[in-house]
């Protein structure tokens, strides 16, 4: 929902606008993985890397440099989803 809202407010082909396409395109990922894991879990390395960019180029300048504390405490929530995404992914191995 944030990246449809995200979206609407944005001017069209605007780097917010496509944001916004991008959070709500994986949203619908997640929803997937949410109601069936056990089928569309491995659709969760899409999730991965997405989230692991945006921390590797957002994540330094914003936690070290002089950049906005908020953009960073929200990449922060990226890197938790992502190790939590590689956790659920591992145990998910050793399980089968």
């Amino acid at each position: 929902m944030i990246g449809s809202v995200g979206f609407l407010a944005a001017h069209w082909a605007s780097p917010e606008a496509i944001n916004g396409v991008l959070i709500f395109c994986f949203g619908i990922v997640y929803a997937l993985v949410a109601g069936n894991p056990t089928r569309f879990a491995p659709a969760l390395l899409a999730g991965i890397l997405g989230k692991a960019m945006v921390v590797a180029m957002l994540g330094p300048p914003n936690w070290f440099g002089n950049g906005d504390a908020a953009v960073g405490a929200i990449v922060a929530g990226d890197l938790l989803f992502t190790l939590g995404f590689v956790l659920f992914l591992w145990r998910r191995r050793e399980n089968a």
